[in-house]
């Protein structure tokens, strides 16, 4: 890797590591104010079945999007992620100006803000447009799960998130193939990094594919915006349900991001990688040796992990 390279590189590197930081550390602070509105995707944390659901919905969603983007119009992909990311924002945005604002005042700001971002993304879907959309449903669905999901289940959640990512990569590669219909789509389901400046994610012509196929080099990295959420998850359920959970997230937050760097060392060799092999045993490894060293014990696993130890 020559000097020019690697001194292109490293900025956007080190921009990647401060959205985990941004993202986990506020959502965080919104997990009180989510708790209080009572959005929860579970009402029972503790329940096993709710990993079911959650998978169920994600392998129907990801086959959904793939069989219309082959067979049908992808406008409806975009309405339909719009949609539901509209929805996240409102959330986010509501339940952090209510803190500060009338119930009233804060719906109506929480409306227009909402309007304007999804106008945004479908008049001007530029790459920036694009992050802080996703920063902002970034932070509800780490907040909106952390509190839904005890830790026992968030680590299960990890574990098997982690191993669908590596499989759906490595061997059925149909996360290219959804990754490709998004950029496509200019979707907020993509970090999207510029190496250069001047980039432009609306002047991109070729698929990821077609770039790999032909060696060219890419002039922005892509971070999936479930790399973020999917580890986030367990320091929010951390902050919010173990005791000492402030220095337990933080060391988890710490530990995604020795992951992340494991994970650079490949991504800088050209090839796409899946994310959450690299991120997932980083939380995990962070949230065991902090909750040890702080409270003696692993917290939250009592039924995984005999007490004693």
């Amino acid at each position: 890797m020559s000097t020019k390279t690697t001194a292109i590189d490293v900025l956007p590197i080190v921009l990647m590591g401060g959205l985990f930081i941004l993202i986990d550390c506020l959502a965080l602070l919104v997990t009180g104010p989510f708790e209080a509105a009572g959005a929860v995707a579970f009402v029972d944390a503790t329940n096993p079945l709710n990993l079911v659901e959650f998978f169920v919905i994600l392998v129907v969603f990801t086959a959904a999007i793939l069989l219309i983007a082959k067979y049908w119009k992808k406008d409806v992909i975009q309405w339909i992620i719009l949609g539901a990311t509209g929805i996240l924002c409102l959330y986010v945005f509501y339940l952090l100006l209510a803190i500060v604002l009338p119930e009233t005042l804060a719906l109506g700001l929480s409306l227009v803000g909402t309007a304007v971002l999804i106008g945004l993304l479908v008049k001007y879907p530029e790459w920036y447009i694009i992050d802080i959309t996703c920063i902002i449903t970034g932070i509800g669905a780490i907040a909106m799960l952390g509190i839904s999901l005890s830790v026992l289940l968030v680590i299960i959640l990890l574990i098997t998130m982690a191993l669908y990512d590596a499989i759906s990569v490595y061997k059925t590669k149909h996360m290219i193939d959804l990754a490709d219909t998004l950029i496509d789509l200019k979707l907020p389901i993509l970090f999207v990094i510029p190496k250069t400046r001047g980039y432009s994610l609306l002047d991109e012509k070729k698929s990821l594919k077609e770039k790999l196929s032909e060696g060219e080099k890419r002039e922005a990295f892509f971070l999936g915006t479930g790399d973020v959420v999917i580890p986030g998850i367990l320091a929010a359920a951390a902050y919010y349900s173990v005791p000492d959970g402030l220095g337990i997230a933080l060391a988890v937050i710490a530990g995604t991001l020795v992951g992340f760097a494991a994970l650079m060392v490949f991504v800088l060799k050209g090839k796409p990688q899946a994310g959450l092999p690299f991120l997932c045993p980083g939380a995990i490894i962070g949230y065991l040796v902090s909750s040890f060293l702080l409270t003696g014990g692993f917290a939250g696993l009592a039924l995984l992990i005999p007490a004693i130890l």
